[in-house]
C-alpha cells in the first residue's frame, strides 16, 4: 500500500526519496503513528514532504489514495460488541466525570434526548432552557450555560462544561499562491545561496585533519579552512510610496529576510520608476541622493539585480523625459532600465500586485517588456520562479 502511494506522491511532482519512504517505515515499526488514521496522516506528512507549499498536492493525493480507509476500520471497530467498548471508556472517566453524565440519566439519555429535541424544533430558539439554540439554559446549543449538555454550532469553547461537542469545522489547505510571510520568504530566499569558503583559515577541517593524519602515519596534522558563509551578491531596488503603501507590510518582510539571508547586499530606494538616481533613506531623498550611473559603475556583473514594485503608474512615466511626477527627467525611464540590465544582466522584477490584474495594467504591460518576461508575483511560487531564473 505505501509502495504504490510513493509513487503516486513521486508521480504528482513531489520529490519524495525512497530514504524519506525508508524512514517513514521505521517510524511506523516504532509505534509513532499507533492506530489512528490522523496520526498516520501527520506522520507521513512529515517524512515525506520537504516544503510546506506541497501539503496541499500531499492532501489530495493521501486523499485519493487512501479514501475509505475509515470506513474498513469503523466496520472493524463495529464487530467489537459495544458493552466491551462502554466498560472500557468507563475506565478513564472521573468521579466527577460520571456524576456529570448520571446527572441527565447518562450518556444515552442525553444523546437520545438530543434526537427528539431535533425530530420536534421546527425553528431557531434563543434564551430558552429547552430548545437547541442559543444563549439560554438548555442542554443543547450554543453561547449559554448549562452544567452539562452537546454543544452545536458554537465557534470555540464558553464554559468548558459540554460532555459533547458537536461542530462541523472548515479548514483551508496551505497553497503555494498566498501572499509570503517572513519565514516563508527566507526559505525561499536560501536557494538562491552560493556558499564559499573566503578569507583566513581559522575553522578545523575534520575530515581532512583524519585524512592527513593518516596518510602521515597517525602524527596529527591539523588541517584549518576559511568560514563557509553565502558568497552571492545581491543589489535590491524597492519602489517607495504611492500605489506601494498597500504593500508595505509585504515588502518589510521581504526586506527584512533578504538582510538575515545575504551577507553582500545593497539595497536602494526609488518612486515607480528608475531614473538618474536612488537614495537610501527615505527621510533624506531630497538631499542624499545616489546617482544611478554611480551604481553601474560601482557594482559587477556578479551582483543579481531585484526590483521591487507594483508597476503601476502611467505609462508615460516610463517611455517620455519629464514624465517623473516628482521632478523632471531629462530621459526616460525605460532608458535607464536598459542601462541597468545591460550591467546586471541577471535580473528580476518581483511585483506584489495580483497577478491576474497585471494585464489589465498598461504600465506593468510595459515593464514586463523592458524586463524581458522576467516578472513574477509576490508569492511563495513566482519568488521560487524568479530564483530559479536568477540561477
Amino acid at each position: 500500500m505505501l509502495t504504490k502511494f510513493f509513487f503516486m506522491l513521486r508521480k504528482g511532482g513531489l520529490k519524495t526519496s525512497i530514504t524519506e519512504l525508508l524512514t517513514l517505515l521505521e517510524a511506523m515499526k516504532s509505534g509513532l503513528a499507533g492506530h489512528s488514521i490522523d496520526n498516520f496522516y501527520y506522520l507521513s506528512r512529515t517524512c515525506l514532504v520537504k516544503d510546506e507549499a506541497h501539503f496541499d498536492r500531499f492532501d489530495r493525493i493521501f486523499g485519493a489514495h487512501f479514501k475509505g480507509i475509515e470506513e474498513a476500520l469503523g466496520a472493524l471497530e463495529a464487530e467489537i460488541p459495544d458493552e466491551w467498548l462502554r466498560r472500557q471508556a468507563e475506565l478513564y472517566l472521573s468521579e466527577e466525570e460520571r456524576k456529570k453524565i448520571e446527572s441527565m440519566g447518562g450518556f444515552e439519555a442525553l444523546m437520545k434526548a438530543l434526537q427528539e429535541r431535533l425530530k420536534e424544533q421546527d425553528e431557531r430558539h434563543e434564551g430558552g432552557n429547552k430548545w437547541i439554540g442559543t444563549a439560554g439554559t438548555s442542554p443543547f446549543g450554543a453561547y449559554g450555560y448549562n452544567p452539562e449538555g452537546v454543544r452545536i454550532g458554537q465557534q470555540g469553547s464558553g464554559h468548558r462544561r459540554a460532555v459533547k461537542v458537536w461542530d462541523q469545522r472548515e479548514y483551508r489547505n496551505l497553497d503555494d499562491s498566498i501572499e509570503l510571510g517572513t519565514r516563508n520568504i527566507k526559505l525561499a530566499l536560501r536557494k538562491l545561496r552560493k556558499f564559499a569558503r573566503e578569507g583566513a583559515a581559522d575553522q578545523l577541517d575534520l575530515d581532512q585533519t583524519i585524512d592527513k593524519t593518516a596518510r602521515n602515519a597517525g602524527l596529527l596534522d591539523i588541517q584549518m579552512v576559511p568560514e563557509r558563509h553565502n558568497a552571492v551578491k545581491v543589489l535590491l531596488c524597492l519602489d517607495i510610496g504611492g500605489s506601494m503603501d498597500d504593500h508595505v507590510r509585504i515588502c518589510e518582510e521581504m526586506f527584512s529576510a533578504a538582510r538575515t539571508e545575504f551577507k553582500h547586499l545593497e539595497y536602494f530606494y526609488f518612486h515607480n520608476f528608475i531614473y538618474e538616481s536612488m537614495w537610501k533613506d527615505n527621510r533624506r531623498r531630497h538631499a542624499e541622493r545616489i546617482a544611478t550611473t554611480e551604481i553601474l559603475h560601482k557594482y559587477g556583473q556578479d551582483y543579481k539585480l531585484v526590483f521591487v514594485g507594483d508597476a503601476t503608474m502611467s505609462p508615460y512615466e516610463i517611455v517620455y523625459a519629464g514624465g517623473s511626477v516628482e521632478h523632471w527627467n531629462d530621459e526616460p525611464g525605460a532608458v535607464w532600465i536598459k542601462r541597468l540590465l545591460d550591467v546586471f544582466p541577471k535580473a528580476i522584477w518581483i511585483n506584489p500586485e495580483p497577478q491576474q490584474r497585471w494585464d489589465y495594467t498598461p504600465s506593468v504591460k510595459l515593464t514586463r517588456e523592458l524586463m524581458d518576461d522576467r516578472m513574477f508575483p509576490l508569492t511563495i511560487h513566482g519568488l521560487d520562479a524568479g530564483i530559479k531564473r536568477l540561477n
